[in-house]
């Protein structure tokens, strides 16, 4: 056998087993908000043992639910909870629960904590080639997400109420026909 056929089917034999084990370079993401918890049902249980007009904000802190010392906590002054629970005239504040419309009788001496964690983790997967060529690309994204809010009047949880996704799990798919020239036209017809 002659070197140059021996070189072309050593590439027919290796350029495909090389490429197949190229899934590893696609690239990996992940966004975490940064959380005392590390995942829904930590974040669940904490909220879970708060109990209205008994938890103290001396208690909240033992949570792990300080605005001050925990990151991505909102601290909700008297007219973010009027917006968030009253948004228009029509709505009733006679219908709120009894620990919202306490919060809202105290004014200035009401104030509140709303809690966003999130984990998302972004993988991409498939060929290699055909998603560094731009052709076609797959996302695997899976994570939670946990929201709180917590109402305090003189010191004293008055209110909480709990929400989120526990578990996220999406794939996503892209198929570009025109591989790296799909987006040639556009930019050249909006003069990018």
């Amino acid at each position: 056998m002659t070197r140059p056929r021996l070189i072309a089917r050593l590439t027919l034999v290796l350029v495909p087993a090389l490429l197949a084990g190229c899934g590893a370079l696609l690239p990996r993401g992940e966004s975490v908000a940064e959380s005392p918890w590390q995942n829904y049902q930590e974040a669940q249980q904490a909220f879970d043992s708060i109990i209205p007009y008994q938890t103290t904000v001396e208690d909240l802190k033992a949570l792990k639910l300080d605005p001050l010392q925990y990151p991505n906590i909102t601290l909700l002054n008297y007219s973010d909870v009027l917006r968030r629970f009253i948004p228009s005239p029509s709505t009733n504040a006679q219908d709120l629960d009894p620990g919202v419309q306490d919060c809202i009788r105290a004014k200035s001496a009401c104030k509140g904590y709303e809690v966003d964690q999130k984990t998302l983790k972004r993988r991409r997967y498939g060929n290699f080639l055909a998603d560094f060529l731009n052709f076609k690309r797959k996302v695997d994204v899976a994570g939670w997400r946990f929201n709180g809010v917590i109402l305090i009047r003189d010191g004293i949880v008055v209110y909480k109420l709990t929400g989120g996704q526990p578990a996220i799990h999406e794939l996503e798919e892209s198929k570009n026909p025109l591989g790296p020239f799909q987006g040639i036209g556009e930019s050249r017809m909006l003069g990018r």
